[in-house]
């Protein structure tokens, strides 16, 4: 199963980064079907033959593996993750704040500001 993990891993990062980031039609498994279709086709006109096999075997492992439910489990989870990224970020501000030090302040502002886009990224693009 590990092995599954990985190779799914490996081949949805195969993936650019902006699609990636980009929510998925829906949240769903058929969402994630047709993006990654997509990007094979696009392989494929370009000749990028590993790319293709990566692809291949990420839809494979999709089918094999993917539930809507395991998505939105996934999601709820880095929601979780990027609150308690927030949460520490507030807690560092606070303490540039008591150390009275302006530019460590406005460091530490910009930090949350960032922290908090990231959050509300996640919230607004439901599941991914």
């Amino acid at each position: 199963m590990k092995i599954q993990s990985f190779l799914l891993a490996a081949a949805l990062a195969s993936i650019p980064a902006w699609a990636a980031a980009e929510p998925v039609p829906g949240g769903t498994c058929q969402g994630k079907r047709q993006e990654i279709s997509r990007n094979l086709d696009e392989a494929r006109a370009k000749g990028q033959k590993q790319r293709v096999r990566g692809l291949e075997q990420a839809l494979s492992e999709l089918d094999a593996h993917c539930t809507d439910a395991k998505l939105q489990a996934e999601h709820r989870k880095r929601i979780q993750r990027q609150e308690q990224a927030v949460a520490a970020r507030e807690r560092e501000l606070k303490e540039a704040e008591r150390d009275g030090s302006a530019k460590k302040v406005e460091r530490r502002k910009s930090k949350l500001q960032e922290e908090q886009a990231k959050l509300q990224q996640l919230k607004e693009s439901k599941s991914e």
